[in-house]
């Protein structure tokens, strides 16, 4: 009996003394102030829980209100920093490469690849960066731009020809077959399969709590990408056994680079960067459009300074009839507020993580080498004490100093570094999408917008609008001749 009491007793010692050491990590320094949680779980479960708000999540402002800007926490098993901190954050983004890296949890490697752009440093990471301003970059968009224009016609033209449409899926199917054809000349029209539809189930449960078991939001997202996986793959084959002569997408780009001697690009990474150019591409920018339109609906004042200006545009055009240029979109400097203004409220991506890659001594508190630290984008955003009223949206706030890139206080894109190569990209769609919008259709809200944030997401779920176009006669001929 006295053996079983002391194999209990021992047994509770240890216990306790792991408990311990879980709540209190080592430190050689003074910690942020914070709570690790549950052994194991850490607070996983507060951060994963659903939000409708538009304001700063409540697990962080819960903290922020507790700890202050700088707190600790563990999720998914591993010690967190978390910065809302304008000073903390800025310098982690100038550091990178030298102090911190790029790091994201085991699940999110595990989502979007091992292989992923996200989990790359160095000149491995410099090297997909030069890849993808080759598709993305300036000289890129002038030659895409009417090709944009395009897709926003004909979607406005669809949607105007129903009853009503739910506007992020609109938006999203043009974002997703646009930048589909430019990358891997997908026609979903001319597949057996549909490579959105996999991009949809595995975006339900991206923000999830990761657990891998059938009927899970997470697991349906791993059989999405899975499948979607599966897809460019085949694709990819497909091309390498029959190549074309000219280049006319990212695919034949990354066959080329493939083909070349001491090449640093693999199978494997191209199609982990296929799979996140994909899905960066068309999920955040239909959220920010379907938000900005959302936002528009709601803000009659903001509407009519935005329809002036792309009146305003039309009248200089020697033919009014012409499609948007270059120059006519960079001069579209309300509009770029606007977007700013909208990417500011909408706060898309929830956290920028990074990892110590040493022992880090900022505003006398210590963070540990290999600690992960989650930059928090929406408390920046949302900072009463640097913006005014930072729940209302008013684009004017940004008159005179529309950020070309991050700073401290504006971190919507991304900073250092890893600022996002897309970020133009995203601004084109947008921006040519509300000149059609705004010059050739009227638009109601039938219903819906609600905000669903898990943890920062947002999400303007089920917001059916109506759309009419301006000119009736042109509007009655053309969905009589559609259908």
């Amino acid at each position: 009996m006295w053996v079983l009491c002391l194999g209990a007793l021992v047994t509770i010692c240890i216990i306790t003394r792991w408990v311990y050491r879980w709540r209190n990590p080592s430190c050689n320094g003074k910690l942020p102030p914070g709570s690790m949680g549950l052994p194991l779980l850490g607070e996983s479960l507060q951060f994963f829980s659903p939000n409708t708000s538009c304001d700063i999540p409540p697990f962080i402002r819960k903290r922020m209100k507790r700890y202050g800007p700088i707190f600790k926490t563990n999720l998914v098993g591993r010690p967190v920093v978390v910065s809302t901190d304008p000073d903390l954050n800025y310098f982690i983004f100038q550091q990178e490469g030298k102090i911190f890296q790029s790091w994201y949890p085991d699940t999110f490697t595990e989502i979007f690849g091992q292989q992923n752009v996200g989990s790359l440093h160095g000149f491995m990471y410099k090297y997909l960066k030069n890849m993808m301003l080759n598709l993305f970059g300036p000289e890129s968009l002038k030659k895409m731009i009417s090709e944009v224009e395009q897709a926003a016609c004909r979607t406005l033209q669809q949607a105007s020809c129903q009853d009503s449409v739910e506007l992020k899926e609109a938006t999203e199917t043009m974002i997703f077959d646009l930048t589909a054809k430019k990358l891997i000349s997908y026609d979903p029209t001319e597949s057996s399969e549909n490579l959105r539809e996999n991009f949809v189930a595995f975006i339900q449960g991206l923000i999830s709590f990761p657990l891998n078991i059938p009927g899970t939001a997470y697991n349906k997202c791993l059989q999405g990408r899975k499948k979607a996986m599966k897809m460019l793959k085949n694709m990819l084959q497909e091309r390498r056994e029959m190549p074309r002569k000219q280049q006319m997408d990212f695919f034949d780009y990354v066959i080329e680079e493939l083909r070349k001697e001491g090449t640093l690009l693999t199978e494997a990474i191209a199609l982990d960067l296929m799979f996140v150019l994909l899905f960066a591409s068309f999920e955040t920018t239909s959220q920010a459009l379907t938000y900005a339109i959302k936002l528009l609906s709601d803000n009659p004042l903001v509407f009519k300074q935005l329809q002036e200006e792309h009146e305003a545009i039309l009248e200089r055009r020697e033919n009014p009839n012409s499609g948007v240029t270059w120059q006519e979109y960079k001069s579209m400097t309300f509009t770029f507020q606007l977007i700013t203004e909208t990417a500011r409220l909408a706060n898309i991506v929830p956290g920028i993580f990074r990892k110590a890659l040493r022992e880090i001594n900022f505003k006398g508190y210590t963070i540990p080498a290999g600690w992960a630290i989650m930059v928090c984008p929406p408390a920046v955003h949302l900072n009463p004490a640097k913006y005014q009223d930072p729940l209302v949206f008013n684009p004017s706030r940004w008159e005179g100093m529309e950020p070309s890139g991050a700073t401290k206080h504006f971190l919507a894109f991304g900073g250092g570094m890893r600022f996002c190569v897309g970020t133009e990209f995203a601004k084109v769609q947008m921006a040519v999408f509300l000149h059609c919008l705004v010059t050739k259709y009227r638009w109601r809200p039938i219903k819906g917008g609600n905000i669903v944030r898990t943890p920062g997401l947002q999400f303007p779920n089920g917001f059916h609008v109506q759309i009419t176009e301006k000119d009736q006669k042109k509007h009655e001929s053309e969905c009589t001749t559609t259908y």
